[in-house]
């Protein structure tokens, strides 16, 4: 009988343990809802390049044979920067030229027996043609003799060079790099997506590998009308400050401003489920309806329905309902 009511006992004591765990607040984790700046950008990836600038490449293919210019020296427009190897071409001038010799001698001597009633008119037409057509392939050949010298198109710094002697170019190739250090700009790319949302004027926030840490500005210059098809990206120039440090050739990456509020109510996103936040009242839940604005990673912005300062559950637990009781978790 001593046994039967122990055990009896003991079984209402588990249940009662039971009982008593599962009636439990539920345990939760809070975070307070604060003040900063919210940011709504437009990303974009892009390289530093002087606004002034060009590239400079040969007319022709043929091997360097002199290299007359070096990075860093100031030009003027049509200074020889390199030769070409142009043993060839002058070739073809000699015999271009010899040609035209010989159609003049033969015109000067048709002209004779046309005078001496020896040779008709139509003789002498000919001629005369013929020494025109072979005068101007001479004076062509001479006028390409100037393809073997790479000139500068226009004043301005050295900025690169890319040529040796003894290389063998071709045209596609760019040879130097010609322009003003000063300005600077930032040619990036904008997705297809976001261009609508880009307009001249807007500030930009930089961010550079040479620059660990630091915010850089720019604004948005220009806007090409017309996008890469194939890249699906538009193209933007960013305007850089005279003061600016970053160097020309540098990539970065941009955060074109659409939107900025310095003093938003911030929480953190896994603080809002479905549109709400659970706030936290003398330790019972407040189901509250949010308007929501910024969303990034680490935070987001509400614009209406909470107040700074005012406790939030992070990863509210399923079932949580209104002026339930919680327990806060440490």
């Amino acid at each position: 009988m001593r046994r039967r009511a122990l055990l009896i006992l003991a079984i209402l004591l588990a249940a009662g343990g039971a009982w008593g765990w599962h009636s439990l607040p539920p345990s939760v984790a809070i975070a307070v809802a604060t003040t900063g700046p919210a940011l709504r950008a437009v990303y974009a990836t892009g390289s530093v390049e002087p606004v002034h600038w060009a590239k400079v490449g040969p007319a022709v293919r043929a091997r360097i044979t002199a290299v007359m210019v070096d990075e860093g020296q100031r030009v003027t427009e049509g200074q020889p920067m390199a030769r070409l190897d142009d043993r060839e071409a002058l070739h073809r001038v000699e015999e271009a030229d010899a040609r035209a010799r010989f159609a003049e001698d033969e015109l000067a001597r048709t002209r004779t027996l046309v005078t001496r009633e020896v040779a008709s008119r139509s003789a002498l037409d000919r001629a005369e043609s013929e020494a025109r057509a072979v005068r101007a392939v001479a004076d062509a050949a001479r006028r390409r003799l100037d393809d073997y010298i790479v000139r500068a198109p226009s004043a301005g710094l050295v900025l690169r060079r890319d040529a040796e002697v003894g290389e063998v170019v071709d045209t596609p190739a760019a040879l130097f790099w010609i322009g003003e250090p000063r300005p600077l700009r930032v040619t990036a790319e904008v997705d297809e997506e976001d261009i609508a949302q880009v307009r001249e004027g807007q500030r930009a926030l930089l961010r550079a590998d040479a620059f660990p840490g630091q915010v850089l500005p720019a604004t948005v210059g220009q806007i090409t009308p017309k996008g890469d098809s194939t890249r699906k990206a538009y193209r933007v120039r960013l305007n850089l400050p005279e003061d600016t440090p970053l160097l020309i050739g540098m990539t970065v990456e941009a955060n074109i401003v659409l939107h900025q509020s310095d003093n938003a109510v911030l929480v953190p996103p896994s603080a809002v489920r479905d549109g709400r936040v659970f706030v936290i009242r003398r330790e019972r839940v407040e189901p509250r309806r949010v308007e929501l604005g910024v969303q990034g990673a680490r935070s987001v912005e509400v614009l209406r329905g909470l107040a700074p300062g005012e406790m939030v559950v992070l990863d509210p637990p399923a079932g949580l309902a209104a002026g339930q009781l919680v327990r806060l978790r440490s």
